[in-house]
């Protein structure tokens, strides 16, 4: 870490997932990676002039669980698909059914969107992040903040999202509406770099191209880590292992991070030749149970199953993988990752020829 040529970059799903939880997008954090504690919380509402909430949100996990339990009056969900990427979607879906009030903002209609309401449900469609009302910025993966300019066009009723935010914090907080209103996308930018320290730089943005990278090329390079004591610390790993012990019993992942999250729309990978009914397995594994190449297999778990063909592959012997996010069916919604609240997709299968 700190060297050229070295360091740390997270595998993120979308282009603005980074941006998006350095923003505070997330259960757990304020801005710029604050935690959403009492000193936090009186941080931020010195710097905005409303008292902000001393307690961390809902995890997606607890919010559909929040949902199955009819302790949610309303959900609103920005760009996003439940349905399609958590495990479970048959629980996903009796959940999202059980809320009185529903409200999808995207730029398509997703499967999600059609999971009939208990009582309301509003589509509210949004500009693409190239239409925003005066331009807005992404952070990539290697920490650079980059502006992208407006493209003026009007496709239907579609608006600018950070508009329908400000007309729900409106509805919300009337009383506080002025100390969170913005009249522009510069000046959003502008109350960034005021509440968000190393986003200093963000405000000047303006032109196609426009750009900078916070930290520098390199972040520690002086060997000093932002911890109590200015070290590194590593967390150890506990391996996963397979919950049956049968001949048939594998360790199933899904690939996510091969298919970099849901970049193969087809159904066919011209990457790895593969189809989307495709069941990667060792070629020993595949020996030794009597499979060939495109052999139809039953992959069976506690919370169901699924019909795949087996692909051959250089995949550790006693594990398979298949498509994401074909493979929730067969995943558990929980248990979750303590720290960040993420699913284990994994899951201990059996794999049998199918009749």
């Amino acid at each position: 870490v700190g060297r050229q040529g070295c360091g740390l970059m997270p595998i993120r799903g979308h282009s603005g997932v980074q941006g998006g939880a350095e923003m505070g997008a997330y259960a757990n954090v304020l801005p710029g990676g604050v935690a959403a504690d009492e000193e936090g919380a009186a941080r931020f509402g010195e710097l905005w002039g409303f008292e902000v909430p001393k307690r961390t949100g809902m995890t997606t996990v607890e919010v559909l669980q929040a949902a199955e339990e009819g302790a949610l009056d309303a959900f609103y969900s920005v760009g996003g698909n439940f349905l399609d990427t958590l495990p479970e979607p048959d629980r996903v879906e009796r959940a999202l059914g059980n809320v009185p009030l529903r409200v999808h903002t995207d730029l398509v209609l997703n499967t999600q969107a059609l999971v009939e309401p208990a009582d309301v449900m509003y589509l509210l469609p949004s500009k693409t992040r190239y239409e925003q009302e005066g331009g807005g910025t992404e952070t990539t993966t290697e920490r650079r903040v980059i502006f992208s300019p407006e493209i003026p066009r009007q496709v239907g009723e579609a608006r600018t999202e950070w508009r329908m935010f400000l007309d729900l914090a409106r509805a919300v907080r009337p009383d506080d509406y002025d100390a969170v209103h913005f009249a522009d996308s510069a000046a959003i930018r502008e109350d960034i770099e005021r509440c968000v320290p190393f986003y200093a730089g963000i405000a000047a943005l303006k032109e196609q191209g426009d750009q900078f990278q916070w930290g520098g090329p390199h972040l520690c390079s002086d060997r000093s880590f932002p911890t109590a004591d200015g070290k590194a610390h590593f967390v150890a790993a506990r391996p996963i292992a397979p919950v049956t012990t049968s001949e048939r019993s594998f360790l199933l992942a899904t690939r996510r991070g091969k298919q970099f999250n849901s970049m193969i729309q087809d159904g066919h990978d011209s990457l790895t030749d593969a189809d989307r009914d495709h069941l990667f397995m060792a070629r020993a594994d595949a020996a030794r149970l009597g499979f060939e190449a495109n052999t139809p297999v039953v992959v069976e778990s506690d919370h169901g199953e699924l019909r795949c063909r087996i692909f051959i592959d250089d995949v550790a012997p006693g594990t398979v993988q298949t498509h994401w996010p074909e493979a929730n069916v067969l995943i558990a919604l929980g248990p979750r990752d303590a720290d960040g609240g993420v699913p284990d997709y994994n899951a201990g299968v059996s794999v049998r020829r199918a009749d």
